[in-house]
C-alpha cells in the first residue's frame, strides 16, 4: 500500500490541513518517550555509526597501566590503546497501524484522536523498551549476586549489592562511584525502603530518590527484587519513523502507522549486577 502524504490523506478526508497537527503529535511522542521510560536516562548513547545503517558500536578501553620512566623511549614505542568495542544490531522492528475511520474524525477534532492515539502509542513503545532494557540485565547469568542479608533486612541487602559494584576491579575497572550507579527495585521492595530514600533536588528542581547516594528507582518491568546498572553499561539504540497515514484502498478510512526499529545489548557485563533477596529463614 503506498504511503501518502498526511497532509494530502486528513485533507481528502476533513477537508482541513493537518500536516502541523501531525508534526507536532510526532515531537509530542518523541519528547514523552525520552521523558517516561527509565531505561532511557541508564543506557549508553556514546556509540559510533547510525542506527538506521542496522548496527552501531560500542567503545570499551582497557584501563591504562604505568611503568617505569623510560620504558616507552627504550622500546621505542607506547602502549597500544585497546579498544575492545561492541556490536549492538538493531535487529527487532515494531510497528504499530491503526485504522481510523472518517466518522470518528468527524465526530471528534483531528487532534483530539491524533493525540488519543499518540498517548496509546507512547505507553506501549515505553513498555517495549524498557521491558527489553531490563530483560537484557536479568539474562546476564554473571550478573547473579548471592546475597548473605536476607529479606528481614533489605537495606542491608541493597548495601551488600552496592558495594560488591562499589569494590570492583578488573581490566576496565577500578571501583565504581556510587553517583554512577542506579538501583531498580520490585515494586514490593521499593515499599519496604522508601522511608529510608533520601530526597535529592537535582538539576531544574528535578526529584529523584537516593538511598546511600545510589539513584534509586521503583520498576514494574523486571522480575529480580533489585537490580543494579552503572550508567552506560547497556546499550539500546531506537530509530523511530514519522507517522505515515495512508488510505485504505475501497473504504472511507485510513490508517496511521508508526514504524520502529531497536536493538538492546548489555555492553559492559561487569557493570550491572541483579539480585533477589532471600527469605529470612
Amino acid at each position: 500500500m503506498a504511503q501518502t502524504d498526511a497532509l494530502n490523506v486528513y485533507a481528502s478526508l476533513t477537508g482541513t490541513s493537518t500536516k502541523a497537527k501531525l508534526a507536532e503529535a510526532y515531537g509530542g511522542l518523541i519528547s514523552s518517550i525520552q521523558k517516561r521510560a527509565l531505561s532511557t536516562r541508564l543506557k549508553n548513547t556514546r556509540y559510533s555509526g547510525d542506527p538506521k545503517a542496522g548496527s552501531v558500536q560500542v567503545s570499551r578501553f582497557v584501563n591504562s597501566s604505568s611503568k617505569a620512566y623510560g620504558t616507552a623511549r627504550a622500546a621505542g614505542e607506547g602502549d597500544p590503546l585497546r579498544d575492545l568495542a561492541v556490536t549492538v544490531n538493531i535487529d527487532t522492528d515494531r510497528e504499530i497501524v491503526e485504522e481510523i475511520e472518517t466518522k470518528d474524525i468527524r465526530f471528534s477534532p483531528v487532534d483530539g484522536v491524533v493525540a488519543n492515539r499518540v498517548a496509546d502509542h507512547d505507553r506501549t513503545v515505553v513498555r517495549e523498551l524498557d521491558t527489553a532494557f531490563f530483560t537484557a540485565i536479568e539474562a546476564v547469568t554473571g550478573a547473579e549476586v548471592t546475597l548473605t542479608a536476607d529479606d528481614s533486612d533489605y537495606a542491608a541487602a541493597f548495601e551488600e549489592l552496592v558495594q560488591g559494584m562499589e569494590t570492583l576491579e578488573n581490566d576496565f575497572v577500578n571501583g565504581v562511584d556510587r553517583d554512577l550507579m542506579t538501583v531498580t527495585l520490585k515494586p514490593s521492595v521499593y515499599g519496604v525502603l522508601r522511608t529510608k530514600f533520601d530526597t535529592i533536588i537535582g538539576q531544574d528542581g528535578e526529584e529523584f530518590q537516593a538511598y546511600h547516594g545510589v539513584k534509586v528507582e521503583s520498576n514494574t518491568r523486571q522480575t529480580k527484587d533489585m537490580i543494579l546498572v552503572v550508567d552506560g553499561a547497556v546499550a539500546q539504540p531506537v530509530t523511530i519513523d514519522e507517522y505515515a497515514p495512508s488510505r485504505i484502498p475501497q473504504s472511507n478510512a485510513a490508517s496511521v502507522d508508526l514504524f520502529y526499529s531497536y536493538g538492546t545489548k548489555v555492553v559492559a557485563e561487569d557493570l550491572v549486577a541483579w539480585a533477589d533477596v532471600p527469605a529470612a529463614v
